[in-house]
């Protein structure tokens, strides 16, 4: 199913050619950035002011963004500067310009570099398959009611591929460490484990698995060789996830009927305590007060 712009309704709706910039413009639903935005350390009064106040590119993302568009075939067009670096004025105005138009600006040693890395994943025994060219979908935009809070979500998988008997999401992230470890931890620190379970509700309320939809994470590292890690999330973690998610969907839910959108803290008569981290006071307590 497909259409042309994403209009307010209670039925799934995939789009596909949607700019990303239209697509994180979007109001009318929340994203699974959004749902993580709310819950702590963030909270719904930041939420907001992030979403009604969007930031300028970050030259951080310049090099994700690349490599996606270089893997995937869709995304930001990419612009190269000729120059060494950013600290000539015309070398800014340029790299100015492109922001301007929605591309990616990157000097020729940064287009090198991305070049390396999308041959190393094509190279990878696991992730090249799954990234094969014309096996999948970049990028289509799904958007779908939650049943429970009746509120708008919306998911854009990276690589949708649709198998035999199966539908594969596939998301790719550049990462500064892909070691197993490190991954566990980007997972917990940047709530991957709630983008994992709402991508696949998503998928699966749009009609697109009908036989079941596996998530498949590809980290890679942005330091030479740009080893690949590839992995899927376990149940437990995927549970938790799916658990944040409605509570993040309550919390969103409230917002939008009161208009309201608390800090942290939220209405409160009285100061609240603080206390130490609890590692921190177990351990201080074991050598202060035993």
């Amino acid at each position: 199913m497909t259409a042309v712009a994403a209009e307010p309704s209670t039925e799934p709706v995939v789009i596909d050619g949607l700019s990303a910039e239209e697509y994180h413009a979007d109001r009318t639903s929340i994203s699974s950035t959004g749902l993580r935005k709310i819950l702590a350390p963030g909270c719904p009064a930041q939420f907001r002011y992030d979403r009604d106040h969007p930031q300028p590119p970050k030259r951080e993302f310049d090099l994700g963004n690349a490599v996606h568009t270089e893997v995937l075939g869709e995304g930001h067009d990419i612009v190269v500067v000729d120059y060494p670096d950013w600290k000539k004025a015309d070398a800014r105005a340029l790299r100015d310009a492109a922001y301007d138009a929605g591309q990616v600006p990157l000097l020729p040693k940064e287009k090198q570099q991305v070049d390396a890395m999308a041959e190393a994943i094509r190279q990878h025994p696991i992730a090249g398959p799954l990234f094969a060219p014309g096996s999948g979908i970049a990028e289509r935009s799904i958007y779908w009611t939650d049943p429970e809070t009746g509120i708008r979500c919306r998911v854009r998988p990276d690589w949708l591929k649709q198998l035999p008997g199966l539908t594969l999401c596939v998301d790719l992230k550049t990462c500064r460490d892909a070691s197993p470890d490190a991954v566990s931890k980007a997972i917990r620190d940047h709530g991957y484990h709630q983008q994992d379970p709402l991508y696949i509700d998503g998928i699966e309320a749009a009609g697109l698995a009908p036989d079941g939809v596996r998530f498949i994470f590809v980290f890679q590292s942005k330091t030479a060789p740009y080893l690949v890690t590839v992995r899927e999330l376990d149940q437990q973690s995927r549970d938790i996830g799916r658990a944040k998610n409605q509570r993040a969907l309550r919390s969103y839910a409230d917002c939008m009927a009161t208009d309201a959108w608390p800090d942290w803290t939220g209405p409160v008569t009285e100061i609240p305590q603080i206390s130490l981290p609890t590692w921190a006071a177990i351990t201080e307590s074991e050598e202060y007060l035993g």
